[in-house]
């Protein structure tokens, strides 16, 4: 009998179009050019196939046959990671953008989103029951992708990090079994999903506590970026003691005329009589070019950064973390504005503080439990335009704060060659992380997070 000549991959997508009631697109399929495309339009890869399971039973059947046929695997959620984490090149991709239902169980304060829903998914689910989930600050942005990492939000100081939210899940493992992770079923793999990322399967299911959080007092005020110093020690002294329901991002994007502008952005998620006098602080930063804080419902908030987040330009995304903002630190972010190369660039600021700042460090996966701020660096450019000065001034601008900086790294952000700031980033979790994808993942099938993969430099991994 002569040798087979079918490949992997081809043998792959016929296996999916039998088994799969979702869809399966391989690269002569018409819908496959656009479904390949990632928010990042720099990430040019070619999957062998993409499946778009239509329920669980559909991405166990997926996950089956990339280990069967070997085949690199990757999970989409929001396609949003800016290094194409959620794409393989010649591998399968799971894309799970037909499973976005949020249902809500309002007695019980508890969101059940299903593993492809975006963070504005369950925002529209939930508000009108006066409710609101714990989610980055981007409603494009899959939910999934965000709590487990960690989920940097403008709840995080009453509320916690979008992961510290997360009751339970659905998880699809590496060897096509599906679990419940919680804190009584199979709490090892409940605690490493807090913050250790899509390192341990294909998260299925979510389900996030809710807060009666409805109206806020916020809004977005704009600077121009000549009074960056004034405006940044102004965020500084009013973050300094900060109550818990008060928490504000800063930073700078391009305006529409391609000028840098510095924003605060404060929001207050407590009563609404008491924050005024809170609120009343940012009104000594000065006369703004725009903005204004009033009351509006939280989901429009986070719909203020929709515009930044456009799909198919070019980007790049450096991080730090500072464990505070010294007058160095307001001298490069006024630096960084300045030398923009782009006017779709920009720093977003992320505080960190309150209830997200009370958790014991050994609780979740996600270690750095100080209080700190978030240094979000963004280069974006055209796709016609040369890379190599963005690029650059984003690693420049964060290698400068890296002097100031705390070690590690918030891993959702952290490029694929930063394994080793990603290590330090889990800290005293390391060990134990790496324990559980043994335990759960020991072919290394999931990829979403370097640190947790064997390298050269890095083989216990």
């Amino acid at each position: 009998m002569a040798p087979s000549t079918t490949s992997p991959a081809s043998a792959a997508v016929r296996a999916l179009r039998t088994a799969l009631r979702g869809g399966v697109l391989a690269p002569d399929d018409s819908a496959y050019r656009s479904a390949r495309l990632m928010w990042n339009g720099a990430v040019d890869t070619r999957p062998a196939v993409i499946a778009r399971p239509a329920d669980e039973a559909d991405v166990r059947r997926a996950v089956d046959i990339a280990r069967t046929h070997e085949l690199p695997l990757a999970v989409r959620g929001g396609g949003h990671d800016w290094a194409g984490r959620s794409t393989a090149d010649g591998g399968l991709v799971i894309d799970l953008s037909a499973m976005r239902a949020v249902t809500v169980d309002r007695a019980a304060g508890i969101a059940v989103a299903q593993g492809g829903a975006r963070a504005g998914d369950v925002l529209e689910a939930t508000r009108a029951y006066g409710l609101a989930p714990v989610t980055g600050t981007v409603k494009a942005v899959g939910l999934a992708g965000v709590t487990l990492a960690g989920g940097y939000g403008l709840l995080n100081g009453r509320c916690g990090l979008a992961l510290d939210n997360l009751a339970a899940a659905r998880v699809v493992l590496a060897d096509g079994r599906a679990v419940t992770a919680s804190a009584e079923e199979n709490p090892d793999l409940y605690w490493a999903l807090r913050g250790g990322g899509g390192n341990f399967g294909v998260v299925t299911e979510l389900h996030c506590r809710l807060h009666p959080v409805g109206t806020v007092l916020a809004g977005m005020i704009l600077f121009p970026a000549d009074r960056a110093l004034e405006v940044l020690c102004g965020y500084r002294d009013v973050i300094a003691d900060a109550p818990d329901e008060l928490t504000v991002m800063t930073g700078f994007f391009g305006g529409p005329d391609g000028q840098p502008l510095i924003f605060v952005l404060p929001v207050w998620s407590g009563d609404i009589e008491r924050g005024r006098d809170v609120i009343d602080r940012f009104d000594r930063l000065g006369t703004p070019l725009a903005g204004r804080v009033c009351p509006q419902e939280y989901a429009s908030v986070l719909g203020m950064f929709d515009q930044v987040v456009v799909d198919g330009r070019h980007n790049e995304v450096r991080t730090q973390w500072l464990p505070g903002l010294t007058d160095r630190g307001v001298e490069l972010i006024a630096e960084a504005a300045s030398g923009a190369t782009s006017p779709y660039s920009g720093m977003f600021v992320h505080h960190f503080h309150g209830a997200a700042a009370r958790v014991p460090a050994s609780d979740t996966a996600f270690a750095l439990r100080r209080d700190h701020l978030l240094v979000e660096i963004a280069a974006a450019w055209e796709p016609a335009e040369e890379a190599a000065p963005h690029r650059r001034w984003a690693r420049e601008v964060s290698t400068a704060f890296a002097a100031h900086a705390l070690p590690g790294g918030y891993p959702n952000l952290l490029g694929p060659e930063e394994y080793q700031r990603a290590i330090a980033a889990f800290g005293p979790n390391t060990g134990r992380l790496l324990k559980v994808k043994e335990r759960y993942d020991p072919g290394h099938l999931f990829s979403a997070v370097a640190a947790l993969e064997p390298t050269e430099t890095n083989p216990g991994a």
